[in-house]
């Protein structure tokens, strides 16, 4: 396992694929961790360095007193390039990682290639829904929340004949720190990047789930529209499209990923 120091927490990061090769960061969704991207690996590392970590808060990485921003968590991924001398990177976020990346694409767009940003919206939710589910979180742990979370990250049809994906990721989401939840939910509740997001410059794809209830398709199709020359991908899925759709979205990553520059 690998650690690096990072503006007073300690991230938790793996590298695999070929040295040399294109970077690719991969950052998790909210109450997940590295593992998450376990069903993009295969196909990513043969062409791909692919740098997963564990948002602050979640996985191994430490659970820092708050408050948490966006800002701040976009800056942890500055950091880790920085300590891992990456000078750029392409990135992929999903949901929380993908406000992550939209900060990115704003405030450090000389560090960023080319940026996928996954069932994620400039923002995400209201402050009342936000407030409730870390009441919550705050009342009962993760365990007072981990049913409706995963009806809102999978489909009905996905939760039936996938039984085994379905506790692995109840379990990520249950050792999650409910301390890190709570911070992270409360950097998503203030974050509001809709008035910024056209000045994203970086070539992106949004990918965006037809069921997802948590950061519907209006709204990756909105935040396409705001970024200037954005692809928009819309796949058979819920919140988690990497894991449900996860043989569709691994090939229009890699697509996006290795499509030339236009001339």
């Amino acid at each position: 396992m690998a650690f690096i120091e990072v503006k007073g927490g300690r991230l938790h990061y793996q590298l695999d694929g070929p040295e040399g090769a294109p970077v690719i960061v991969l950052s998790n969704s909210l109450g997940t961790n590295m593992a998450m991207w376990e069903p993009q690996m295969a196909l990513l590392t043969r062409q791909f360095r692919v740098l997963r970590y564990d948002t602050r808060g979640h996985g191994l990485s430490s659970v820092t007193p708050g408050p948490y921003t966006i800002a701040g968590l976009g800056r942890d991924v500055t950091g880790l390039l920085d300590s891992l001398v990456i000078e750029r990177a392409h990135f992929c976020g999903l949901s929380m990682g993908g406000m992550i990346g939209q900060w990115l694409g704003i405030h450090a767009r000389h560090r960023l290639d080319r940026l996928v940003l996954c069932n994620t919206a400039a923002r995400i939710s209201t402050v009342d829904a936000w407030n409730t589910r870390i009441s919550m979180v705050r009342q009962g742990g993760m365990a007072a929340i981990v049913s409706a979370i995963l009806q809102r990250w999978f489909t009905t049809d996905f939760i039936e004949r996938a039984p085994s994906a379905i506790e692995s990721m109840r379990q990520m989401l249950l050792g999650t720190s409910a301390q890190g939840y709570v911070e992270c939910c409360e950097a998503l509740r203030d974050a509001d990047l809709i008035a910024d997001a056209t000045r994203i410059k970086a070539r992106t794809l949004v990918i965006a789930g037809t069921h997802d209830p948590a950061t519907p398709p209006e709204q990756g199709r909105f935040l396409a529209a705001r970024i200037s020359g954005a692809g928009y991908l819309e796949l058979p899925a819920s919140h988690l499209s990497n894991i449900e759709a996860a043989e569709a979205f691994t090939a229009a990553l890699v697509d996006f990923l290795s499509q030339p520059e236009a001339q």
